[in-house]
């Protein structure tokens, strides 16, 4: 993502943010964005109609109203996911996402962290990586948010802020095939 699409999500995100405080649905809202951040990471058709160009913008903006409004998304969210697609933003929305999620953790004093690991964990071994990122942050008021990204072989990759602890066995073998590269 650019700088300049992360600024537009952050200010989209951002207005967002204060119309559903105005409305007093924050909650809500990050409920319903949450679900459609979900969708889109599990819906490749979904993914695309957000993505793609060759969709025209009342083609994407009639789809992913009628998701949200499907889903019983509260008017808000469904009014403001169809400006975003009115105005040909639609892909920049799951940075949109992400930012207003973000900024509601902010406010409300969460720390923001991402775990990405190469299988899905387990409920004790998520309890267990969410105390000692708890300890790495020294906050027990933590926003976490895992995934799953088999690329990584094992291991994981623990993201706090901007700090970046990365332990997975990727990284540790494109580390050795450059070492491997500098003594031939």
């Amino acid at each position: 993502m650019s700088s300049s699409e992360k600024g537009l999500a952050g200010r989209y995100a951002g207005a967002l943010y204060d119309l559903s405080v105005e409305s007093k649905a924050t909650d809500t809202v990050l409920d319903n964005l949450t679900t459609l951040k979900t969708l889109l990471a599990e819906n490749a058709e979904l993914a695309s109609v957000v993505a793609s160009p060759i969709y025209a913008r009342g083609e994407q903006m009639n789809a992913i109203v009628a998701v949200l409004s499907k889903a019983g998304a509260h008017e808000l969210t469904q009014k403001f996911v169809g400006a975003v697609a009115e105005n040909g933003r639609l892909f920049v929305l799951p940075q949109i996402i992400q930012a207003f999620i973000n900024e509601v953790a902010r406010r409300n004093g969460q720390i923001s962290a991402e775990v990405v690991s190469a299988i899905a964990l387990d409920k004790s071994r998520q309890k267990a990586v969410e105390a000692t990122v708890s300890a790495l942050a020294g906050s027990k008021n933590i926003s976490l948010e895992m995934r799953v990204d088999p690329a990584l072989m094992g291991g994981l990759i623990v993201r706090i802020g901007s700090r970046l602890f990365d332990t997975s066995v990727k990284t540790k073998l494109n580390r050795l095939e450059a070492a491997m590269k500098g003594v031939a």
